[in-house]
């Protein structure tokens, strides 16, 4: 007697196991298409970003106190 159960569980597992391997082969070769950047340009998108971080947490302190400031002058 054929167990069909087992039989479909295993064609189940093959085509995932299948669809895995497809998705990382694609990956790969996606992967490979890809302009990566050079060490230098890396290095100064990064600083570019910190810098801009930087100043924006800045002005968001200097917001944030002056409006500290102007709400304590109208509570008091």
């Amino acid at each position: 007697m054929i167990d069909y159960k087992s039989a479909l569980w295993g064609i189940f597992k093959k085509k995932k196991m299948e669809n895995i391997k497809r998705y990382f082969k694609g990956t790969i070769q996606e992967l490979k298409k890809v302009n990566w950047p050079t060490r230098k340009e890396t290095i100064r998108y990064t600083l570019g970003v910190l810098g801009l971080s930087f100043t924006v947490a800045i002005i968001l302190g200097l917001i944030d106190f002056g409006l500290m400031q102007s709400m304590s002058a109208v509570i008091k």
